[in-house]
């Protein structure tokens, strides 16, 4: 008896010790709990089932020795089955052989090889304020028939335990569950090139962006923006704050690898008069500065692992202090982070917290490349081509279909940002009405050569064709007109025309 009573105490002490440890999520804590009763006991295999009010069901969350599909058949209504009868009566239920219980309707189909072992089961309710909110339910090994007083009496207790957690983890499962539903609602309305008029795209993967910035605009939740650089990860972050209920509030942006590591908490997190040679007089930090509004932490990845214990604070308390002060300061402040570095990876090399990983990674929103939505392209190009036309007082009007197709071809290492440059380059270079592919960065010239345009005739025929097909486009396809703005006959471009390729017929819009 002292033997079983050690080995309960045991028990739940390291159950005590992971309950303190209040910086793991609802569902990691709940799942080292379970672990644990799994290692102590001669469990087989076992479940952490929860009940949802709304939908009158009992579903498995966390489960030990069931495959997914057999946790997927795991749900019963309230009185169905061993587990519904417990949440139903909110009393516990003992078999000592399941072989011979008629109320155990094993509905997940699982194989409990009854041949070789005795099967024992026992399934406790979880209560909160006397309201039945769950079940703890396992298959124990029992071929002596051992009385199970001690499993039943630890599983009681753990379920006391762990009422609060299974209560967060429900109100958690219900807001993902109404974040689907509004998701879902979403779907069918947007139909949007824009948020806010600053992101810009058509294709599915910025579709994909704007539903979700839409709904997490509704919540406070912390968000993670991730994708390579120059994808337009602060404009996310920007449009998540402007349609959020803090756009009166302010933005503020910190970039994290832009300061160095010895004034990052000060910046962060302000300081008091005296903290520091050079501190003579009190200074805010970013995070107060940002109080009723959003902060933005690019480059998070670049966060010291010595500093990140504090963010992980501010993220679990809602307070900071500033350096050299003791007075705990509280801040509403709503974080958004982004970074281009694999966080989980860095993880693994202890170069960043497991746990505020979890704290940032509430929401994570990827923000795609450039070369994976190349139907973006042009209408990108087109807008930094009016914006810096606009800039240079340059009446520039289109871009060349030849031109189109070198930036289309292209694989854009840089993204959005070194589209911009680009077009901001081809303007400055262009003394015409057209951005044609010679205006182009050299960087695109040479992937353009190196995919198999090479040789001077080649070269030649294609910037012929490239004039001749816009000066077609300016006159409807009127070959006469067109000869006259090239400067040459209609029977020198007749025969072009005909050398070329080039269908006059397409471009007469009236003939469409």
């Amino acid at each position: 008896m002292d033997l079983i009573n050690d080995r309960q105490s045991g028990l739940l002490e390291k159950i005590g010790r992971i309950f303190i440890d209040d910086s793991a999520e609802i569902n990691l804590l709940m799942s080292n709990v379970f672990n644990l009763i799994v290692t102590y006991y001669n469990i087989e295999r076992g479940m952490i089932s929860i009940y949802h009010k709304e939908e009158d069901e009992i579903f498995v969350d966390i489960h030990h020795g069931y495959s997914e599909e057999e946790v997927n058949k795991g749900i019963y209504k309230p009185g169905e089955g061993i587990i519904g009868t417990v949440v139903k009566t909110g009393n516990p239920y003992i078999v000592m052989d399941i072989l011979n219980e008629p109320k155990f309707l094993n509905r997940t189909g699982a194989n409990r090889n009854t041949t070789a072992n005795k099967i024992s089961f026992i399934c406790v309710p979880i209560k909160l304020n006397s309201s039945v909110i769950g079940t703890i339910s396992v298959d124990i090994i029992n071929n002596y028939g051992r009385d199970l007083a001690d499993e039943y009496h630890a599983l009681t207790t753990v379920s006391i335990m762990i009422a609060q957690a299974v209560k967060g983890r429900i109100d958690t499962i219900a807001r993902e569950r109404t974040l689907k539903e509004e998701n879902e609602l979403l779907r069918k309305k947007i139909s949007m090139t824009s948020i806010q008029g600053k992101l810009i795209g058509k294709s599915s993967e910025m579709k994909e962006v704007y539903e979700k910035i839409i709904l997490v605009s509704g919540s406070d939740v912390t968000v993670l923006i991730t994708g390579e650089s120059g994808t337009g990860k602060e404009l996310i972050a920007d449009s998540i704050h402007r349609n959020s209920k803090r756009s009166a509030g302010p933005f503020v942006k910190v970039n994290v690898a832009a300061l160095p590591k010895s004034l990052i908490e000060a910046e962060l997190f302000g300081y008091e008069k005296g903290a520091f040679t050079g501190a003579d007089k009190m200074k805010k930090g970013r995070f107060e500065l940002a109080h009723g509004g959003t902060i933005f932490l690019d480059e998070i990845g670049d966060l010291d692992i010595s500093l990140q214990v504090h963010l992980l604070r501010v993220l679990q308390e809602k307070t900071i202090e500033r350096v050299g002060g003791s007075e705990t300061i509280p801040v509403d402040v709503r974080v958004i982070a982004a970074t281009h570095q694999n966080l989980e990876e860095k993880i693994k090399k202890n170069e960043f917290r497991e746990d505020l990983y979890y704290r940032l990674n509430v929401f994570p929103l990827l923000s795609p490349k450039l070369r994976d939505r190349k139907s973006d392209i042009v209408l990108l190009a087109d807008h930094f081509l009016e914006l810096y036309s606009a800039k240079a007082e340059k009446n520039i009007n289109r871009i060349s279909t030849d031109a189109i197709d070198l930036l289309v071809a292209y694989h854009w290492p840089g993204n959005v940002r070194e589209l911009e440059n680009c077009m901001e380059r081809a303007v400055i270079m262009c003394s015409e009405d057209v951005i044609r592919n010679y205006h182009l960065p050299p960087s695109l010239q040479i992937f353009h050569e190196n995919s198999g345009h090479g040789t001077l005739e080649e070269r030649t025929d294609m910037f012929e064709r490239e004039l001749i097909i816009d000066a077609l486009k300016i006159t409807n396809g009127n070959i006469s007109n067109a000869a006259i703005k090239l400067g040459t006959t209609k029977r020198i471009l007749g025969y072009k025309i005909d050398k070329l390729g080039i269908d006059y017929r397409t471009f007469r819009v009236g003939d469409k």
